[in-house]
């Protein structure tokens, strides 16, 4: 029996630590799912139209957490990022519409615009990132805004107008396998870079910059490799976003939405991608599930997220939940006592 209560909790803690397999096997499980509702003619309109946001959210929300939660620092322009990826990546995307193929034009589109949102994103954080908490908050915030204006104030980009994009238009249908390999992308970094060794000098910086540093950390690197990352993932959600709209405008993509993807960071759990993609998912389709009530939407959006800014902070949740350890669990299911379980 000993040796039986031994495999169990051993075959618990092995499925703890393969987390990021069963989180892929999840994600691919659900896609296989809706892509077999949707291609075979099974899945409303309504729903389909749905997807591709849910799966950009779901990467702009990941990419942030590596931002907010891993690093601890809180960046209000992420949605500046995603609009340069945008931009840069869908005028190569129309330049390249008559030469290239789909399957090759929106992957390279795609890692284009992730590297100029990259490169804009080391711009910004080489000067902000020596701020910390509501300062860097607020120079990032000024960025993204600065970022919106000028792209509004480009002919290249259309102007106030926004640009056409009806050249690389596609539905649902078309996008899909391109979204569920980019979030499968998105999660498999951030859940690898998590457990790495980098990963843990970020976390530490996180939790004490000062000796972070006395231990030869170089916290200026890792902070410009988090935040240029961050963006790059960004910018790549923002080329299949415009790929979704037959127009773009930049007055889309300001401090509302950095905020609205901050929201789902912190609802799901800073540092938690699990949480960032459930969050997403329920943020992003409770409006389109709201809309009978028209009236009443917002009403009812404003008190859905105050009752689980309640319920997630709730100390004896979190308590409750700061014990649920794969020992206990497997105690609590077999009913066997502690000296049995040792």
């Amino acid at each position: 029996m000993k040796k039986k209560l031994t495999s169990g909790a051993s075959s618990l803690k092995l499925l703890k630590n393969n987390s990021t397999v069963l989180l892929t096997a999840a994600i691919v499980i659900v896609y296989g799912i809706l892509a077999l509702q949707l291609y075979g003619g099974g899945m409303s309109r309504q729903v389909a139209n749905m997807l591709i946001p849910i799966s950009v959210y779901i990467i702009l929300a990941v990419s942030l957490n590596l931002v907010v939660g891993l690093l601890g620092e809180l960046s209000l322009g992420h949605g500046g990022f995603m609009s340069v990826g945008l931009f840069s990546g869908c005028l190569v995307s129309i330049a390249l519409a008559e030469h290239l193929p789909m399957a090759v034009r929106l992957p390279l589109s795609m890692l284009i615009g992730g590297i100029f949102a990259a490169v804009v994103g080391f711009v910004v954080g080489l000067p902000a990132l020596r701020l910390n908490g509501d300062y860097l908050a607020i120079v990032t915030l000024a960025c993204g805004e600065i970022i919106k204006n000028v792209i509004t104030n480009l002919e290249i980009t259309g102007g106030a107008l926004g640009l056409n994009t009806r050249p690389i238009y596609s539905s649902a249908k078309t996008l899909l396998p391109y979204a569920i390999v980019l979030v499968l992308m998105t999660v498999i970094v951030m859940m690898n870079l998590k457990k790495s060794k980098h990963g843990r000098a970020i976390m530490a910086i996180r939790d004490n910059r000062i000796a972070a540093e006395s231990v030869g950390i170089n916290v200026t690197r890792f902070k410009l490799t988090v935040f240029m990352i961050a963006a790059f993932f960004a910018g790549a959600a923002g080329v299949l976003y415009g790929h979704f709209f037959a127009n773009v405008k930049a007055v889309a993509f300001d401090y509302n939405m950095s905020i609205e993807i901050l929201v789902i960071v912190v609802l799901g759990g800073m540092g938690s991608v699990p949480g960032a993609i459930i969050a997403a998912i329920v943020l992003q389709a409770l409006p389109e599930a709201m809309r009978e009530f028209s009236d009443y939407r917002m009403l009812c959006y404003a008190v859905v997220l105050i009752l689980v800014m309640l319920v997630t902070n709730n100390p004896t949740l979190r308590e409750y939940a700061s014990r649920v350890h794969p020992r206990t669990l497997w105690k609590k299911l077999t009913g066997k006592k502690k000296k049995e379980v040792e």
